[in-house]
């Protein structure tokens, strides 16, 4: 029996590692029961522990990425990982809104606002506050960890931070770097709602790109239809499995029956 599943696009950075950037969230896809398409924004140098250099794409290379995929492929949800600056951000998701295909009526656009990588590198030191607001506005969701969170508000606090963010859409915050509370998250749903998420998994240990992970996670769940509470749920009980998959910084990706048997074995 044939199964369609939904088109999911990713444009995000390529890491060799295949732990974080467009790799990692097509695995993300696929393991979550949707084909993932992938656009390249960057091109880095790195490992699970190392990294040395990033190369960009400009904004013409990943639309022209973008427009080879949608001749022949629909898709409705987007998440957008690193990039190189906002400006560059802002008008990668107007030309894509500009040029969406008529079948998609409203895309929705996921982003990962990938400040930092977790070998140290920072990307993204000064942020621009108004523009930030107008990114907002154009996204359905945006998904910080608590570092992230406290350099794109103004405020000393990652939660006023992240229902600041808020106001202009929905804000998954992701607390795997919380001091108080490693490991819960918190949506705040645009019409003013709170939601916390737990790690479901009893053994967890670092992965490199957890993040991406668990932000594909939900759009794939998004893009199978769930409302965006579940997605939310189930995503956070993928990236819980996968954080305990192994003890290395590199996560499998496996579902929790996968998991399950596999330690039978």
């Amino acid at each position: 029996m044939n199964i369609v599943r939904p088109y999911v696009l990713s444009i995000a950075g390529f890491d060799p590692s295949a732990g974080a950037g467009v790799l990692a969230d097509i695995k993300t896809f696929e393991n979550n029961e949707t084909y993932g398409l992938g656009a390249i924004s960057a091109l880095t140098y790195q490992n699970d522990i190392a990294f040395e250099k990033v190369e960009w794409m400009s904004l013409s290379q990943i639309i022209k990425q973008i427009g080879v995929l949608q001749k022949r492929f629909y898709f409705e949800y987007i998440k957008i990982g690193l990039v190189q600056n906002l400006e560059l951000l802002y008008q990668l998701i107007i030309r894509i809104k500009t040029n969406r295909q008529p079948e998609i009526a409203n895309l929705k656009f996921i982003w990962d606002p990938i400040l930092k990588a977790s070998a140290g590198f920072e990307f993204h030191n000064h942020i621009n506050k108004e523009l930030l607001e107008d990114i907002c506005k154009q996204l359905y969701l945006i998904t910080p960890n608590v570092p992230e969170a406290l350099q794109l508000g103004g405020y000393n606090n990652a939660e006023q931070n992240a229902a600041y963010l808020g106001k202009f859409c929905n804000v998954y915050l992701k607390g795997g770097h919380s001091e108080a509370a490693i490991g819960k998250d918190t949506l705040f749903t645009r019409d003013g709602n709170q939601f916390v998420f737990n790690n479901e998994a009893d053994s967890i240990s670092p992965k490199h790109g957890s993040g991406c992970v668990l932000s594909s996670a939900i759009t794939a769940n998004l893009a199978k239809g769930m409302n965006l509470e579940n997605a939310c749920l189930e995503a956070k009980k993928y990236v819980s499995t996968f954080l305990a998959s192994n003890c290395s910084l590199l996560g499998y990706h496996k579902t929790e029956t996968q998991l399950s048997e596999s330690k039978k074995e």
